[in-house]
C-alpha cells in the first residue's frame, strides 16, 4: 500500500473513532481544543492535521503543482 494510501486509511480510522467517542461521550470544545493529557482525544487534533497537510503535500507533487 503506498504512502498515501497509508495517510488515507489512518484518517479514516481516526475520524470512525473520534465520531464513536462523540456519539458516547459527547465532546466539549475544551475536550477538542486543549484536552488534558491523559485524555483520549489528546494530540488528536494535532495528528489529524498533520497528516492531512502530509497528504496534501503528497498530492501536490503527484501533479507537480506548488501550494
Amino acid at each position: 500500500m503506498s504512502d498515501k494510501q497509508e495517510m488515507i486509511k489512518k484518517m479514516i480510522e481516526m475520524q470512525k473513532k473520534f465520531i464513536a467517542y462523540e456519539q458516547k461521550n459527547g465532546v466539549s470544545q475544551q475536550e477538542y481544543f486543549a484536552p488534558e493529557d491523559s485524555h483520549e482525544l489528546a494530540g488528536y487534533r494535532q495528528e489529524y492535521q498533520d497528516l492531512a497537510m502530509n497528504l496534501v503535500e503528497v498530492a501536490h507533487e503527484e501533479k507537480g503543482s506548488h501550494r
